[in-house]
């Protein structure tokens, strides 16, 4: 019996949006039914999936937590469409047999690329620059009295200073060659590597005190887990350099955002740029806003329009891979499998 002659129900709890909007079409093209709409809440969600095959999550706009996942009738595969997968409950489905997917190399490009413009930002004050232009001030002038006093003392050669990366998988791995081109040491933070991949990058690895001694930037690119949530605390800022930086293109909840402010707010810290906040959207009256040394992009680090593209058509392959009885590319929770296979049958590796 060929794949199109099971039935195989894919979908989406969201409201199909740029290019999910192909996916009705590409998911009969594999002879599969596919459904999207907007749940605005797990009853909504449940009563979407409770019989479907796969489902397609879009990170924490839509979590997939225990109490939906014990209601899923039929699921064998739960594929995300970014690299973080925190908002899904991976041990639970393990528990389930159902596999959980990411797109562990999507967006490496724009995001590396968007911490480093965060880099820059900070350390060539671009931000406040525009912002006193717009007031009217120009450097080079009697107008710009408050550009010479205030902001250009605080502009610094980048050329020797330090860059801490917590965290070193592949954002922060292509991170390292373009922070080496503005002439920046790299170091890393990460128990959980081989200290050698680093090496061969000219990376020295660190311990954590060590890394918010040393840098003068830090950008965070690690995973975000029980062990790390909120790990830039109150305690952290006190061990940074007062004339330090911190940016996060990662996920919102490394940071404690009350410490973060008032570290900034106290000097205890010379800047931070986040891409991400917890929670998103934040409160538009977070008083993070009010700070001159803050600055925030609004969770835009992984867009462009390819790595968009990639992202919506990657969970289509892993659901293609499961029709034929192939084990999809980008398990993040392998532990699934035995489970997986007692109820399904045995699965191919992947072609």
């Amino acid at each position: 019996m060929s794949s199109r002659d099971i039935r195989f129900k894919v979908v989406l709890p969201l409201a199909p949006a740029g290019e999910s909007e192909k996916y009705p079409q590409k998911f009969r093209e594999l002879g599969a039914e596919f459904a999207g709409q907007r749940c605005d809440s797990d009853d909504d969600f449940i009563a979407l999936a409770r019989d479907a095959d796969a489902i397609i999550t879009v990170g924490s706009l839509r979590p997939v937590p225990r109490n939906i996942i014990e209601h899923l009738e039929n699921c064998r595969l739960i594929s995300n469409t970014q690299i973080g997968y925190d908002s899904i409950d991976t041990s639970a489905a393990a528990e389930r047999g159902i596999l959980v997917t990411n797109v562990p190399d999507y967006c490496v490009g724009e995001v590396s690329d968007h911490a480093m413009a965060l880099i820059l930002a900070c350390t060539r004050k671009v931000v406040h620059l525009d912002r006193a232009v717009q007031k009217g001030q120009w450097g080079l002038s009697a107008s710009g009295i408050e550009i010479q006093q205030r902001l250009w003392p605080t502009m610094t050669q980048m050329e020797g200073q330090t860059l801490g990366l917590f965290g070193f998988g592949r954002v922060a791995r292509a991170l390292v060659p373009k922070a080496r081109g503005f002439g920046l040491r790299v170091i890393a933070h990460d128990p959980y590597i081989v200290p050698e991949v680093a090496r061969q990058m000219g990376v020295e690895t660190v311990d954590w005190k060590s890394l918010l001694h040393e840098s003068d930037f830090i950008s965070i690119h690690a995973a975000l887990t029980a062990e790390t949530k909120r790990i830039f605390d109150r305690d952290a800022f006190q061990e940074m350099k007062p004339t330090a930086c911190l940016v996060n293109t990662a996920r919102g909840g490394f940071v404690d955002e009350a410490a973060l402010c008032q570290a900034l707010k106290e000097g205890a810290l010379a800047m931070a740029a986040l891409d991400v906040m917890d929670p998103e959207p934040p409160d538009p009256h977070n008083p993070l806003f009010t700070l001159d040394n803050f600055i925030s992009t609004a969770h835009s680090a992984f867009f462009s329009p390819a790595s968009e593209a990639e992202r919506w058509h990657r969970p289509v392959e892993e659901v293609a891979r499961i029709m034929r009885g192939e084990w999809p590319k980008a398990i993040v929770n392998p532990q699934a499998k035995e489970k997986y296979t007692a109820r399904w049958g045995q699965m191919k590796e992947p072609g």
